[in-house]
């Protein structure tokens, strides 16, 4: 059974760091674009950071560009979001999201494979 898991979230202070973890099992992340989204409340889902499935290519938003680094390993099955200088708009839940093909989407109707998600709450 397709699965992803999202480790990682906390409570830090604005300025802060966190890196979150997407651990995939039931199938190979080799294959598969990644992405993480986050949602806070009464707000959309937003794609904040996209990975193709070679690594080629990466696509964030303006609103982390510079601050959120998305990369994966291939050998633990595992794509990471590294969150740095985060500021109180930061704070959502974060998910992370697959699907089959090797090219980049922030759009969330692009995956079928999600995790439940972990909580990121940035304030002073």
């Amino acid at each position: 059974q397709a699965r992803l898991k999202e480790s990682g979230g906390g409570s830090v202070q604005p300025g802060g760091s966190l890196r979150l973890t997407c651990a995939a099992s039931g199938f190979s992340l080799d294959y598969y674009a990644v992405a993480w989204f986050r949602q806070a409340p009464g707000k959309e889902r937003e794609g904040v950071a996209t990975i193709s499935a070679t690594e080629q290519y990466t696509n964030y938003p303006a609103s982390v560009k510079g601050r959120f680094t998305i990369s994966s390993d291939n050998a633990k099955n595992t794509v990471y979001l590294e969150m740095n200088d985060l500021k109180p708009e930061d704070t959502a839940v974060y998910y992370c999201a697959a699907d089959w093909g090797d090219w980049c989407s922030n759009r969330p109707k692009q995956y079928d494979y999600w995790g439940q998600g972990t909580q990121v709450t940035v304030s002073s």
